[in-house]
């Protein structure tokens, strides 16, 4: 693609129907379409159990990075989970490439330090960062699955091994 041509592409938002966001996403990728849908790791609590599920950012939109004069934008309003063009009177609205450049980076800085937490090794000290046992140090014993870690606390003058999610501990030394 040439110079000229890049400086044609612009990011542009799209309104998704109610909850039909990741759906809207998914069938406009199997479209050829390069889209920006950033996401969230959310922890919620359901039947008992913490699970960590992805959310939008933005649970209404999502971005799209067209040719004003070379993409096939017909295709677009009909995709499932798509509502409209984000438009100002008949005009799509172009997104600042600044705002989906800052977008991604923090999404990837996000990821990076989500994982960055994720590799302890045995013996090594850590401190709670959320929960009831916020702000306590204990040593990290090892991994239980992908998400969970088994941490020794010290607790009531004894020693208790608890299971704690990744995102809920990190390292001290």
């Amino acid at each position: 693609m040439s110079e000229n041509a890049d400086e044609q592409l612009r990011w542009y938002a799209i309104q998704c129907k109610g909850g039909e966001s990741f759906r809207a996403a998914e069938h406009l990728m199997r479209q050829n379409y390069h889209i920006f849908h950033p996401v969230l790791e959310v922890e919620r609590k359901r039947r008992g159990k913490v699970e960590t599920q992805r959310e939008p950012l933005f649970p209404y939109y999502l971005f799209i990075r067209l040719d004003r004069q070379a993409s096939n934008w017909r295709p677009i309003r009909s995709t499932r989970g798509v509502l409209k063009l984000v438009s100002f009177g008949r005009e799509p609205a172009a997104v600042p490439d600044g705002l989906i450049e800052t977008l991604m980076t923090q999404a990837s800085e996000s990821e990076n330090h989500d994982n960055a937490n994720a590799y302890f090794r045995p013996g090594a000290k850590v401190e709670i960062t959320d929960g009831p046992f916020k702000d306590l140090e204990g040593v990290f014993i090892n991994r239980k699955g992908e998400e969970r870690v088994i941490v020794l606390l010290s607790i009531l003058q004894r020693q208790q091994h608890m299971a704690f999610s990744v995102k809920q501990v990190r390292s001290v030394e």
